[in-house]
């Protein structure tokens, strides 16, 4: 199990845009489960929909990233930051409510370098409520600087 302190070292997220608690299972390279304890304290539910709570979906792809990301880091990827590259076929099937265990669940797909592409799935209860995949690349912000569209 990695705790949220060993988490905190590996990703640069921070309050309020951290979307993951812990991680029960690690196979370096290969897969990852992580867990996301959704409160009603979580600043989105202000305005996500007021009287009627809901996650979004988007953060609810954001925290499956964040998972990913930890995977990459712990498989010895070198860099500091994943950056999203693309994202594909995203479903959502059930509304993520506060009081939710959120259980993120990711596989590797493909890995090249520092770009990988994983499949995520998310659940509740063992109910699929999220899946999609995506592709990420890990490496340091001064190696994007200047970096132009060829």
């Amino acid at each position: 199990m990695i705790n949220i302190m060993e988490i905190l070292k590996t990703l640069p997220h921070r309050y309020p845009f951290l979307m993951v608690d812990k991680i029960v299972d690690l196979v370096p390279g290969e897969s990852i489960t992580g867990i996301k304890n959704v409160t009603i304290n979580e600043p989105f539910f202000q305005g996500h929909f007021p009287g009627n709570p809901v996650m979004p979906g988007v953060l609810i792809v954001e925290a499956l990233a964040q998972v990913s990301g930890i995977l990459a880091f712990k498989s010895g990827v070198e860099g500091n930051t994943v950056y999203f590259m693309s994202i594909e076929k995203a479903k959502f099937r059930k509304p993520v409510l506060p009081g939710d265990c959120l259980k993120l669940i990711i596989k590797t797909t493909q890995k090249r370098g520092k770009v990988w592409k994983f499949s995520g799935k998310a659940t509740v209860d063992d109910s699929t409520v999220a899946e999609a995949e995506f592709t990420a690349m890990v490496t340091d912000v001064k190696d994007l600087v200047g970096v132009e569209d060829k």
